[in-house]
């Protein structure tokens, strides 16, 4: 299962866990991403996205249509 935000494009990076003696060794850093169903009232469907929790918050600001526009003029979507 991807780790991809479907609005904004987050997706897991890579880091270090550093432990005491500063040995590194690899880990991810996975986003918060929240599986969501959103009603679309220009066409009356609802639509599941898999959204970052930052994304919800633009979402919510702005609404789904223009969130769901601005993505697809980036190219994100």
């Amino acid at each position: 299962m991807s780790q991809i935000c479907d609005l904004t494009g987050k997706h897991a990076i890579k880091g270090h866990r550093v432990s005491h003696s500063n040995h590194k060794t690899n880990r991810r850093f996975n986003p918060n991403l929240q599986t969501k169903r959103f009603y679309m009232p220009e066409t009356g469907e609802w639509i599941t996205l898999k959204v970052s929790t930052s994304a919800l918050r633009t979402i919510n600001k702005i609404g789904i249509t223009e969130a769901i526009t601005r993505a697809i003029v980036k190219g994100k979507l």
